[in-house]
């Protein structure tokens, strides 16, 4: 009997890891909503409240916009927004007051306390306490942390949360500061707050943890296992270190802050941005470039193949789905582009030698497959119409025409074949019109068959296989 309950007890189930991570965020919110009013006031909360909202929607579409090519599901992002804003607020609340009384105890030196506390201690706690939700979804749910693009939102949302909590706190006190000494709005504690952490610097917290991301992006990708546990350290400590010199800032002088806000804050930012830009883009392309391969095997017709690598070929194709079918026919496509997203990114991840067992791929691979399959009626001619309005279509789409942007770069992959999805009255869908499959030479697992038909239709074997599925 403990044999067979062992397994269960080492790795507890979805539902159970869901209902403890939602305990855990409503106890914290709880807790840190409460700290924070002791603190503030209840005027002071409420006021710091509503200015701390401002910039939440707008860094959230900015995140978002980000991950578009491949969206993450909004319970996640809003599990590392909660994790954020309740857990990690409450850890860095708690360890900061701790240390900093600690070492005014030492010290007998308040003032230095708060210093030194600001700059050693703040961003070595603050920082792992947001890392603690990347760790998370990079463990729990690494279906969707498929490379750096994720690490940057999955940062983001968690970085978003924990400045809005601090934002509350920051601005709270500066209310109760400027009621008790009775000063006009503009000569205000609160607005010159206000200014610093929402006008002039809503990103650094963003900034700080990006950094974190970016290293657990690149552990998703990377096949040695080294390099999945030392990227995310790397990037952790950049974080921390990086938080270190805006903490001090103030230490440089008179004019250290604006030092660093202008010299390192301000070019790291542009950085990140053209960098995120860069991921979004290379991202798409990837997913033309793998798509090519299922739509040469009939999975995909090859008008598809452009649309699904367009966000406004996407956007087209499910709002001329809902003008002729309802929410229901967009919803159905845009689960069909998300599926077909997760379905590129998996065999690049593959192909590249990522963290990926071959079972796993095989499995994931049949099950995004038959989801295509069920939805193609509905996706595929949207998604085609949408490919000719937005001019995306060479004039003679040939997929082998060296000249056309559609070709296959590589040999063409056979693939599973499920029997055919039924329709809305049970009658069985078209199958895909697939090449005929010549006879192969078996090979190895990640290896390409040699072929022993015509070289326009050379099956290879996909990752995870060592035949033509």
């Amino acid at each position: 009997m403990f044999r067979a309950l062992r397994p269960v007890l080492a790795r507890p189930s979805g539902t159970v890891r869901t209902c403890v991570l939602l305990v855990l965020l409503a106890a914290t919110g709880i807790a840190i909503l409460e700290l924070v009013r002791e603190q503030t006031g209840t005027p002071g909360f409420f006021v710091g409240l509503g200015l701390a909202l401002l910039p939440v929607a707008p860094l959230m579409a900015a995140f978002r916009w980000l991950g578009r090519a491949a969206p993450a599901p909004w319970s996640q992002l809003l599990f590392c927004f909660g994790w954020g804003a309740c857990t990690a607020a409450l850890i860095a609340i708690l360890a900061n007051n701790f240390a900093t009384q600690w070492i005014a105890a030492a010290t007998a030196d308040p003032s230095e306390a708060d210093q030194l506390g600001s700059v050693a201690i703040a961003p070595v706690v603050e920082e792992s306490a947001k890392a603690a939700a990347l760790l998370l979804v990079f463990v729990f749910r690494r279906r969707h942390f498929t490379g750096p693009a994720d690490g940057f939102v999955v940062a983001g949302f968690t970085a978003i949360g924990f400045a809005f909590t601090e934002n509350i706190l920051y601005l709270g006190n500066a209310f109760v500061q400027d009621l008790a000494d009775g000063t006009g709005v503009l000569d205000s504690v609160t607005a010159a707050t206000f200014f610093v952490r929402i006008v002039l610097s809503p990103f650094a917290h963003p900034l700080f943890t990006v950094l974190t991301g970016l290293g657990f992006g690149a552990a998703a990708v990377s096949a040695r296992r080294s390099r999945r546990i030392c990227l995310p350290l790397l990037g952790l400590a950049l974080a921390m270190g990086l938080h270190a010199l805006w903490n001090g800032s103030s230490r440089f002088g008179d004019h250290g802050f604006y030092v660093v806000y202008g010299c390192v804050m301000v070019p790291l930012f542009g950085l990140l941005v053209w960098l995120a830009v860069r991921i979004r883009r290379g991202r798409l392309r990837t997913v033309a470039g793998e798509l090519a391969l299922y739509a040469a095997a009939g999975w995909l017709a090859p008008a598809e193949v452009p649309a699904l690598a367009s966000m406004p070929a996407r956007s087209l194709a499910r709002s001329l789905a809902r003008r002729s079918g309802g929410r229901a026919a967009g919803r159905a496509v845009a689960r069909y582009e998300a599926d077909a997203v997760a379905l590129a990114l998996l065999r690049n991840r593959a192909r590249r030698g990522g963290p990926l067992r071959e079972a796993d791929f095989a499995r994931r691979e049949r099950e995004l497959l038959h989801r295509l399959w069920q939805r193609r009626a509905t996706a595929g001619p949207v998604l085609a119409r949408a490919a000719v309005m937005e001019d995306l279509l060479p004039p003679c789409g040939d997929p082998w025409d060296p000249s056309d942007p559609l070709r296959v770069s590589g040999p063409v992959d056979g693939a599973w074949r499920p029997e055919p999805a039924a329709g809305p009255a049970g009658v069985p869908g078209p199958r895909p019109e697939v090449p005929p499959e010549p006879s192969v030479r078996r090979s190895g697992p990640w290896t390409p068959a040699t072929p022993a038909g015509p070289p326009s239709i050379r099956p290879c074997v996909l990752p995870g296989g060592d035949g033509v599925r």
